[in-house]
């Protein structure tokens, strides 16, 4: 069956340091021999799928390359016998779009552990506007209250929150109940975060404090941090006690330099989230979470279709930070 495909690809390739993408028509026996073959509908864009589309070496170390790190579709066959012809399934993480061909491609292979049914209550389109950006979020929201975080304690900051991990999350803390901050350098955005549910908006400044005291006054009672650097340090040495900070993202730095004082002092805890290497079992539960009790229509506001011939330049918004939201490809 695979010898006899022909489908389209965004092909990443390298000549002399230099990456140029390019969509190609690609043959099923380019594909990785692996049990599992998919044909595409839908691809989200993360900001991992750009720096591997840029030629970031800790991403992706071998060229040609198909980025793609979240796909969904239909199973068109399974050696494994798992599923069967025809089952709508979602694929996100693991090694896919890194160092395996990913999801900007009309058909993808991927080992059949990799691969979740989706979920009920979610079409093809709405898990990948959630795609791995909703479920990082839902992994740290899941994290935090596994230490004790609920909405009692206060108000949750959440930064970069005008990204797509960043407006899934602002959207999700808001669905559970917790009073949001959204901090962004978008100040002409700040009616968007509103609309996902926050209840005050910030300028990044607010969260990254240069005063270089060991300790803050409480400001929030717990955060979620895709910036990385002296924010996520401002997170928390500002966070209230028994709080939980969960770093996710390292678009500042991935550099880290403070006292013990906001640990010792306040019980802070600082919640490491790595998504890609999430268990099966716990993958799923995030993914019936997200469709289920955690589901909110506003989700839908931060999407953004596009065909799979748009995919670079939206890579390159989202390079310059000049994206919003999350971004879908139409496969």
């Amino acid at each position: 069956m695979r010898e006899s495909i022909k489908f389209k690809a965004l092909r990443i390739e390298e000549e002399s340091g230099i990456f140029s993408r390019t969509i190609k028509t690609c043959s099923g026996l380019s594909l990785p021999n692996h049990d599992v073959l998919i044909r595409v509908h839908y691809a989200g864009l993360n900001y991992k799928d750009a720096l591997s589309a840029s030629g970031h070496k800790g991403i992706t170390k071998v060229y040609p390359h198909t980025p793609g790190v979240d796909a969904a579709g239909e199973i068109v066959e399974d050696r494994s016998g798992k599923f069967k012809p025809g089952n709508l399934v979602i694929c996100t993480s693991f090694d896919l779009g890194m160092n395996t061909w990913g999801g900007f491609s009309e058909y993808i292979s991927v080992p059949a552990e990799w691969v979740l049914p989706l979920p009920k209550n979610l079409s093809l389109l709405e898990s990948m506007v959630l795609g791995t950006a909703a479920f990082t979020a839902g992994l740290a929201l899941w994290k935090m209250e596994k230490f004790g975080q609920n909405p009692s304690m206060g108000p949750v900051v959440v930064t970069g929150a005008t990204g797509g991990v960043g407006s899934m999350a602002v959207a999700l803390l808001a669905k559970a109940g917790y009073d949001v901050i959204a901090s962004s350098g978008k100040k002409d955005q700040y009616d968007y975060l509103g609309s996902l549910g926050a209840r005050q908006c910030v300028d990044r400044d607010f969260t990254n404090d240069q005063s270089g005291r060991p300790l803050l006054k409480p400001k929030w009672a717990g955060g979620i941090d895709n910036i990385g650097g002296n924010t996520l340090v401002t997170l928390l040495k500002a966070c209230g006690k028994e709080g939980c900070v969960a770093s996710i993202g390292l678009v500042a730095s991935p550099d880290f330099s403070m006292s013990v004082y906001p640990f010792i002092l306040n019980g802070v805890n600082l919640l490491g989230i790595d998504s890609a290497e999430t268990p099966i079992d716990l993958r799923e539960k995030i993914w019936n979470k997200l469709a289920n009790e955690w589901y909110s229509n506003k989700y839908s506001l931060s999407q953004k279709l596009v065909n799979l011939e748009d995919v670079p330049a939206e890579m390159d918004k989202m390079l310059k930070s000049e994206s919003l939201g999350r971004v879908v490809a139409k496969i």
